[in-house]
């Protein structure tokens, strides 16, 4: 009882009372909580300020989207994205990271709405994004791009070329960095692996086509869409890479009349010894050395996985998978197994399958030719295809298309069985060049004998092609013109190669060819006549053929002048290898031409532009004479200003250097230059006009073209700044020459003769004419030099009207203040050289014959002269006639307040000349 009584106690319940409130627990926890409002307005502030697109949605909220389990939602998602992009770019750039995963990760969707969509996003994004932008993420993408081409699913293989079209026009040097990867995602879209019937063991794998009934397109289809996406693939490859060279005649980089930046060499720093001359093997600004040896790129100690098709173990690879299953779609696109027919007709979708198989063999062979040991890549190239490649490539060859062609188009190609173009751009004659091509490397001279049977059927292919008269473009001639070449080299001897000459030759004298196929066959011919140079003399052969071609580019150039200063440039460089090789033909042509390409008026001199007309100017030096009639040509183009100063005088002293006054050792080719049009050339450049020019000048009057004096009988013409500055810039260059001459006093005699028969006498005379004339006689004067009378009166007249229009020439004409100097000191030299010149021209100031208006002029020109350091001595002599010129002039201004140019002309002849001072002293005038 006890027990019980205390358990009771223990747990006692505790009766509560009706109306009574229930008592709260000792452990009981307070609930009641207070709550005060949180304003975050800077959050809300920014989510506002995001854009968004016409449905009010933003960035992110579009990028959300693109998780739902719905396709309707994430495909308006993906439009919205791109309505939202366009209309807000920089979002872009904000956003870059996540809009490409994003988008990237759809490419595998199930939908195909999606994926379309995601494809034309994509594309949007590709124009915007450039290559830098996207580097950092582009693995995603193409991990992505990878796992579409492997799906399961055969919609998503097919729009996976969707996206790889996109990616391989924006981004191709991204893309193929990534080459083993997608080269073996190529190979599982056409083919399976199964193990080699030949082996038991899983030691090696094959690969074979396969067929999926389950495609919306025929297997045949499915496989050409897969190999073009594969060409375009290796051709982006292709053309990475620096070091491959085309085998057609677009790749040639180097060759002789290609464009170089030519090095400037000042000859008087070089002939002072202020400046040694760097000469390097090969010339130009990244001079090339020849070795047979190679520095080890730094590419090499990467893993040969990540080098992709740079490494030779990975191309070898490739190929031997590739190339068996290239066969096989060959097999399935070929003609029947008949017969072999000349033109065996093909259908249209069989021939697009031919050409990229074909196009992809081609590009893999350039991509062998990269490597250091490109022989014995040929040489296993050979040894494991060149088999096959007979058996199922040359069996059928030529191939033509299976179509009829349009009325309108039928004779255009007229004559051209293998030269149709369907109406899907199907160019089988590129089909049947490609094959050659690919052959054709795999001969050499050493197999000649062994390949003679298949070679002579695209030597005749290739003949019969060049001269069927057919209207080729520039892809096809490059390439026929490659495979012409490679023939050439491999059988050498004249036999063999001048048909193929004179069948380009054929092709080359079409009319209307477009420029770029005209381009590439004058490449081909100048690599041709190269090759043939290099040879010794001892087995030289010269080609009629290409002697005829040589000797009809100067008539070329002489009719093309300005219509293609592109083509006219490579003539032009042409003509002057030939030449610089002293090629008889060309020399002979270039001669008989010479006076149409150097005409004044519409030669090709005189219309190209500056660095045509440099190379032509340098070609004067190469020909074979120099007759008066091309000299006269000649200088008028140099007086004319049609061609710059610097190159007038780089003329004048190539035709220096082509005289007898050259100062030779040994001789001279006979009767290039003859003396005496040699010093009418100088003479007809120094007076800077022509006949004809002159006299139409006698009848001009008054300003602003002409300056005249009462006291001079000669007027001077007044040139443009830009005429006179040339002009004075050739007159240097005739001076130098005419000084360099070794009988100066017979030199002296020639110009005085032709200043007497030709300039005296005139009333109206240039400006630049006069200027040029008095610094020759400056040039030339020596005490040996007798000047007559005659010449001796024109000059000081001359030397009076130049000094008369300096003196009355006005501060604000710009244009004439240029001339000031060059004039002023050709005068005072001249006056300081012939005391008698100073005499007369004093005692031609008759200031009574004058108006009074000239009086300050004359005064003017007294005081400077006085000044003079030079003319000191002289002025002293001529006291008498200056004292009096000062009477007259006193005697005009006689009851009038005297001026102050008189006080100060009568100043300075006290201070120089009534004193005599001693000496000239060191003053110069200052006008």
């Amino acid at each position: 009882m006890t027990k019980k009584r205390k358990h009771q106690e223990d747990f006692q319940k505790v009766k509560l009372k009706v109306g009574k409130k229930k008592p709260k627990l000792e452990n009981a926890t307070d609930t009641t909580f207070k709550t005060k409002a949180i304003q975050i307005p800077e959050q809300l502030k920014e989510d506002g300020v995001l854009p968004t697109q016409n449905r009010k949605l933003n960035i992110k909220d579009l990028l959300s989207q693109m998780h739902h389990y719905s396709p309707g939602i994430k495909h308006n998602a993906l439009l919205g994205l791109k309505d939202l992009l366009s209309q807000y770019p920089f979002v872009i750039d904000a956003h870059l990271s996540n809009i490409i995963s994003e988008v990237a990760a759809v490419f595998t969707d199930k939908d195909s709405g999606v994926r379309g969509a995601a494809v034309h996003l994509l594309q949007f994004l590709a124009s915007k994004i450039k290559a830098e932008q996207i580097a950092p993420f582009f693995p995603l993408v193409s991990a992505h791009l990878s796992s579409a081409m492997t799906h399961i699913s055969e919609g998503i293989q097919e729009d996976s070329l969707k996206v790889l079209d996109v990616l391989l026009e924006a981004y191709p040097a991204l893309l193929t960095d990534r080459s083993v990867i997608l080269l073996k995602n190529f190979v599982e879209l056409i083919s399976h692996q199964q193990l080699s019937k030949r082996l038991k063991s899983r030691e090696k794998l094959s690969w074979m086509l396969s067929v999926n009934p389950n495609r919306r397109v025929t297997s045949q289809q499915w496989r050409l869409n897969v190999l073009t996406r594969l060409k375009k693939f290796l051709q982006a490859v292709v053309d990475g890479s620096s070091e491959i060279e085309d085998e057609g005649l677009q790749g040639q980089k180097d060759s002789s009349h290609s464009v170089r930046n030519p090095i400037c060499i000042n000859w008087k720093v070089h002939a002072n010894n202020q400046q040694h001359i760097q000469l390097f093997e090969n010339g130009g600004l990244r001079p090339k050395i020849n070795s047979s040896f190679r520095l080890r790129s730094l590419a090499s100690v990467i893993d040969s996985a990540e080098k992709g098709l740079s490494s030779a173990e990975n191309l070898k690879g490739f190929i031997e998978i590739i190339i068996p299953l290239l066969i096989e779609c060959w097999i399935e696109a070929s003609p029947a197994q008949s017969a072999p027919i000349l033109g065996n007709l093909l259908e249209s979708e069989s021939q697009q399958l031919m050409q990229q198989v074909l196009s992809i063999i081609h590009l893999l062979w350039k991509l062998t030719k990269r490597h250091d040991e490109t022989y014995k890549m040929e040489l296993w190239l050979r040894m494991n295809y060149l088999v096959d490649f007979k058996h199922y490539f040359m069996r059928h060859f030529p191939y033509s298309l299976q179509e009829t062609v349009k009325h309108k188009k039928k004779d255009s190609y007229k004559g051209n069985r293998y030269c149709v173009t369907s109406s899907n751009s199907v160019d089988h004659l590129l089909l049947n060049l490609t094959l050659c091509d690919i052959m054709v490397s795999l001969a050499s001279t050493a197999t000649l004998q062994m390949d003679s049977g298949w070679l002579d059927m695209i030597r005749k292919f290739v003949t019969d092609t060049l001269q069927d008269g057919s209207k080729l473009n520039s892809k096809q001639v490059n390439r026929l013109l490659g495979v012409t070449w490679r023939l050439m080299q491999i059988q050498q001897n004249k036999v063999a190669t001048e048909p193929l000459i004179k069948a380009v030759y054929t092709l080359y004298q079409q009319r209307n060819l477009l420029f770029p196929v005209r381009t590439l066959l004058l490449k081909f011919f100048s690599r041709v006549y190269q090759k043939e140079d290099l040879r010794t003399q001892r087995i030289r052969s010269r080609s009629k053929v290409l002697s005829r071609w040589l000797a009809g580019l100067p008539q070329q150039l002489a009719l093309l002048g300005l219509k293609n200063p592109e083509l006219s440039n490579q003539l032009i460089d042409i003509i002057h290898s030939a030449a610089s090789r002293s090629n008889k033909e060309l020399l002979q042509s270039l001669q008989a031409t010479a006076a149409r390409i150097y005409d004044p008026l519409e030669g090709a001199l005189v219309l190209l532009p500056a660095e045509a007309q440099r190379r032509l100017v340098q070609l004067v030096y190469f020909l074979p004479c120099l007759p008066a009639s091309l000299l006269a040509c000649l200088s008028r183009c140099c007086i004319m200003g049609r061609v710059s100063s610097d190159l007038a005088a780089t003329l004048i002293g190539i035709l220096h250097m082509r005289s007898s006054f050259a100062g030779w050792k040994c001789q001279v080719q006979d009767n290039s230059v003859n003396d005496v049009d040699y010093f009418s050339f100088l003479f007809s450049t120094l007076i800077g006009f022509s006949r004809k020019e002159l006299t139409d000048l006698q009848g001009l009057r008054g300003k602003p073209h002409i300056s005249q004096t009462q006291l001079s009988p000669v007027r001077l013409y007044l040139t443009d700044l830009d005429q006179f500055l040339h002009h004075w810039a050739v007159t240097e260059m005739i001076c130098h020459s005419l000084s360099t001459i070794p009988s100066q006093s017979q030199c002296f005699d020639i110009l005085q003769t032709g200043i007497c028969k030709y300039l005296v006498g005139l009333v109206v005379i240039p400006d630049s004419t006069a200027g040029s004339v008095l610094c020759a006689i400056n040039k030339l004067l020596d005490q040996a030099c007798i000047l007559s009378e005659n010449l001796h009166k024109f000059l000081a007249s001359c030397c009076y009207s130049l000094l008369y229009f300096l003196l009355t020439l006005d501060k604000e004409d710009a244009e004439h203040v240029q001339k000031r100097d060059m004039l002023w000191a050709s005068c005072i030299s001249a006056l300081a050289l012939l005391p008698r010149l100073l005499r007369l021209m004093l005692q031609s100031l008759q200031v009574s014959r004058i108006c009074r208006e000239e009086l300050p002029v004359v005064a003017q020109l007294l005081r400077l002269l006085m000044q003079h350091g030079q003319l000191r001595s002289h002025m002293i002599t001529n006291e008498f006639l200056v004292q009096q010129i000062i009477k007259d002039i006193m005697t005009l201004k006689s009851g009038e307040v005297q001026e102050q140019w008189l006080t100060d002309l009568h100043y300075c002849f006290n201070i120089y000349l009534a004193s005599h001072p001693q000496g000239p002293g060191p003053i110069n005038a200052v006008y």
